[in-house]
């Protein structure tokens, strides 16, 4: 059995890629649950695969265990470029939120994270600090007062405040900005390595949520530097963290951006009210065999009856991707 350790949907909603451990990015149509896509030029484990904003998502990027990420064109069905700089096996890549997706950061073992250029293929920063290899990094939330969102310059970008963050095997999550790469904030109190840190949205977007290998959720607020709550329940490693669009009552599902979600080794999707420290609110098992869930997002799908809907999607230990709602 393989692990599908990351999955992606296009802008148009038909279309979900996924990178798996079989060293393979495989593209799926949503209605008919066909593969309609095999790139296997990759020589070990796919960590990450993602279909790229900027290029209006017939691309898709994928990192992987062989030190390389790659671009892929859906249309052509062929490899379009290569980056290789990573001196070590790359964890996970992220598209920026600001300037339509145009640029890139992976996040490999060799402990370093870098920006990419990806309409000029160019490495343009690397940060280091971490004192150990460096598992996950998302980037800052769009602002909606940037009138410079469309400007081609990475200055004028970092000039906006955007940052990131990353989460480590060193059990830090740090905060760099964009433009100096500076650190500017060192959050400390997991007690294993990171698997998955996220930003908030509006509201919360001052808030970091992480996931960790000690089985804990933690949420730090960048305004105080400070660990501001701990969720405890899964009984083995969380890969992965997100923020849910739907609040639970009454095993119903309503919009509100209080309720966080986490995915573990312990083969279960656990929500949790941020709220209070209390008990999760509902528990998803996974399917039975699926040796843990790996990744997770919620995801906009076009149906078949041109409508749109907010679907929970996790991917599991077995190779199989699962669509809920």
């Amino acid at each position: 059995m393989f692990v599908v350790f990351d999955y992606s949907i296009s802008n148009n909603g038909y279309l979900i890629c996924s990178g798996s451990d079989d060293n393979t990015v495989r593209v799926w149509d949503i209605n008919t649950n066909k593969q309609i896509r095999l790139f296997d030029e990759h020589v070990h484990v796919v960590t990450c695969a993602k279909f790229s904003p900027y290029h209006y998502h017939n691309v898709i990027c994928s990192s992987s265990y062989d030190k390389t990420i790659c671009f892929w064109d859906i249309k052509q069905n062929i490899q379009l470029r290569i980056f290789e700089k990573h001196k070590s096996w790359i964890s996970n890549i992220e598209f920026s939120s600001f300037n339509s997706g145009r640029y890139l950061c992976s996040v490999s073992d060799d402990k370093t994270i870098r920006l990419w250029d990806i309409k000029t293929y160019k490495s343009l920063h690397i940060f280091n600090g971490h004192e150990g290899g460096v598992w996950c990094i998302d980037f800052s939330p769009l602002q909606n007062n940037n009138n410079n969102n469309k400007i081609n310059n990475i200055g004028i970008i970092g000039g906006n405040g955007y940052t990131i963050c990353s989460g480590s095997f060193d059990n830090t999550i740090r905060i760099w900005d964009i433009e100096t790469t500076k650190q500017l904030i060192i959050f400390k109190g997991h007690k294993d390595c990171l698997r998955s840190v996220k930003y908030g949205l509006n509201e919360l977007r001052n808030i970091i949520l992480s996931g960790s290998q000690d089985k804990s959720i933690r949420l730090w607020d960048i305004r105080s530097n400070k660990q501001i709550q701990i969720f405890n329940g899964h009984k083995n490693i969380i890969y992965t963290v997100e923020y849910s669009p739907f609040i639970i009552n009454n095993n119903k599902f309503n919009c509100s951006s209080n309720i966080i979600c986490s995915g573990s080794l312990d083969n279960t999707i656990r929500f949790w009210d941020i709220r209070s420290n209390k008990n999760e609110l509902y528990i998803i098992n996974g399917d039975q065999g699926g040796n843990g869930i790996h990744c997770l997002k919620f995801l906009q799908l076009q149906k078949k009856e041109n409508n749109f809907d907010i679907n929970l999607c996790y991917g599991s230990g077995n190779g199989n991707v699962h669509i809920l709602g």
